[in-house]
Parts: structure tokens; C-alpha cells; sequence
């Protein structure tokens, strides 16, 4: 229990990541992929549902014990901001509107930013960008944990502290890996979400908003469905930076499972990515894949390979500006 992790760096590589080279062929080879790129047009109405029902149990909670309210926090409440998180990561995407109407994608997601209680999707979209151009690019992509996570959380006692406190990994490592200056859209962002938190704390009182934050802490901490952090890039298989998951919890995550044809295609929505491997199964299925997320979570736990190290990097050499 108490051994330390195998690996002491990450996994370097010198190559591309796979999916620019896989999205050239797959579009010369199938052309009709290239309808799927269009919006989600039911997105907006699950995410006006699901802000709904996060106001209806803030309204619920407000006279349960706190061991209840907690209770629901974690199985319930969990659950749907969670949901709410994938949500905005889809919306990063412009696939609730289209990229010709990027303002009202941008003001979905803080919409759907409401139930989490903190700040997060203006920030979100300025760093997943860099996500999908610079996969696992050092000091570039912000997914990846930095050297101290992995020297310090490699016995499976810190690896499961990691998981706890995965929501303030993801919000701070931003500022230490690659600090960018805060824009227009994430202090509306702020201010919309503290109008929206005054607003819920004067209607229905503490337990309500302390509800609304145990949602997201416990939600995106120690969670089934936060075994997507874990399985999506983490390297399970030597070789294999990305994984992809077609169990049925893609049903409540926006389809975030197929990670492997995400990042593929981008701009296609979560609703649309089955159709991706239906139309290219050759590209897909034999490919390693996670068939529980909660297993994920528990190898990463226990096995010896496995720990914040396990990610793939590389290097980038970006242009330099003239100036």
C-alpha cells in the first residue's frame, strides 16, 4: 500500500500527436464526416434542463441535516454538475451555435457555469484550446500535471488524496504551468457568477450554496464519473496518449467517453461522435479502450505504472513573435 509509483518521469516522446494525421486520412477517405460537423441542436435545452434541476434541489436542500445534504451533494449533485462541466467543454467547442455565433456560445456556457458555483468556463475555453493544439506540449497543455504532482502523489495513499483534490489541481495548475492574462469574458464571467451565488444565498440560505459547492468539490473529486480525467490521456498501454470509453455513462457526459474521435474532430458535437466510429470502425475499434471508469480509478490507485507521471509529452516549437 505504501509503495511508491514506477515511473519517475513522464512518457517523452518525438513525434506528432496521432489525431492531426488520422483527421487528413479519415476526411480524404470519408467525406460524409464532414456533415457531423455541425451544432448540437438539442444542447442548449439539456443544459436549460439541467441548470433547472440544480435550482430545484438547491430550493430542496434547504432544510435537510447537513449529513443529507452532502448525501445528495455527492449522488445527485455530483452528477449534474458534473454533467454541467462536460457540458461547457462541448460549448468550448462552438457546438451549440455554431462558430458564427461564438457570442452565444460563450454565454451558454456561463450559463451552464451557474449550479458550479465558482467561476470556470471563460477559463476553461482559453486553456482547451491549447489542450487540442499542443497535446501534452510541455508548459503548453495544462491537462497534464506538473513534475511536483507526480513526485509527490506516487504511493496509492497520495494517489487517492490526488483524486480527492483533483477540481483544485485542474484550477490552479493553469496559473503555475501557463499563466495567461485574464480576458473580458472571464470577469463577466466572475460577475455573473457572483450575482447569480448572492442571489441564491439570499433567496435560500447557506445550505443551499454550500450544496451547490459540494456538488462540484465531491462531483469532479473522488467520483465514478470523474474516471474521464483519468482515462482519457493517462497511459495505460505504452504507445497510446488517448482512450476512448463507450459505456453507458456517456449517456449523463455528453458523449466525452469517445475521447479518441474528440480530439479527431473537435467540432464535432458529443451527440454526433458515435456516428464518427460507426462511419470509421476500421480507425476506431482496435484501438485499447476503458470499459469502466471506475475500474480506471482504481488501477490508477493500485497499480505501480500508473500516477500523475504516466502522461505522454512533448515539445513544441512555437513561432516567435517578430516583435
Amino acid at each position: 500500500m505504501g509503495n511508491s509509483a514506477g515511473r519517475s518521469d513522464f512518457e517523452w516522446v518525438y513525434t506528432d500527436q496521432p489525431h492531426t494525421q488520422r483527421r487528413k486520412e479519415m476526411l480524404a477517405k470519408y467525406p460524409a464526416i464532414k456533415a457531423l460537423m455541425r451544432p448540437d441542436p438539442h444542447l442548449k435545452w439539456t443544459v436549460l434542463g439541467l441548470v433547472l434541476a440544480q435550482l430545484l434541489a438547491c430550493w430542496l436542500v434547504r432544510g435537510l441535516a447537513w449529513r443529507w445534504l452532502f448525501f445528495w451533494a455527492y449522488t445527485f449533485g455530483g452528477c449534474v454538475n458534473h454533467s454541467l462541466t462536460l457540458a461547457i467543454h462541448d460549448i468550448s467547442h462552438n457546438t451549440a451555435f455554431g462558430t458564427g455565433r461564438a457570442a452565444h456560445n460563450r454565454w451558454l456556457a456561463i450559463f451552464a457555469n451557474l449550479p458550479i458555483g465558482l467561476p470556470y468556463a471563460a477559463s476553461f475555453k482559453k486553456y482547451h484550446v491549447d489542450h487540442h493544439r499542443y497535446l501534452g506540449g510541455d508548459g503548453l497543455d495544462v491537462d497534464v500535471p506538473t513534475r511536483l504532482e507526480g513526485w509527490l502523489f506516487c504511493t496509492p495513499a497520495r494517489k487517492l488524496l490526488w483524486l480527492l483534490l483533483q477540481p483544485f489541481f485542474y484550477s490552479l495548475r493553469p496559473l503555475c504551468v501557463h499563466p495567461k492574462a485574464m480576458t473580458r469574458m472571464e470577469v463577466l464571467n466572475a460577475l455573473v457568477q457572483l450575482a447569480a451565488n448572492a442571489t441564491i444565498f439570499s433567496l435560500w440560505g447557506l445550505k443551499s450554496m454550500v450544496y451547490l459547492l459540494a456538488s462540484s468539490i465531491l462531483g469532479l473529486g473522488l467520483h465514478p464519473i470523474s474516471g474521464h480525467f483519468v482515462a482519457e490521456h493517462y497511459m495505460f498501454l505504452k504507445g497510446h496518449e488517448t482512450y476512448s470509453y463507450y459505456g453507458p455513462l456517456n449517456w449523463i457526459t455528453f458523449n466525452v467517453g469517445y475521447h479518441v474521435e474528440h480530439h479527431d474532430f473537435p467540432s464535432i458535437p458529443g451527440c454526433n461522435l458515435p456516428l464518427v466510429r460507426k462511419i470509421a470502425p476500421e480507425y476506431y475499434d482496435h484501438l485499447p479502450q476503458h470499459h469502466s471508469w471506475v475500474k480506471v480509478l482504481w488501477d490508477f490507485v493500485f497499480e505501480d505504472s500508473l500516477g500523475p507521471f504516466a502522461r505522454v509529452k512533448r515539445v513544441y516549437k512555437l513561432a516567435e513573435d517578430p516583435l
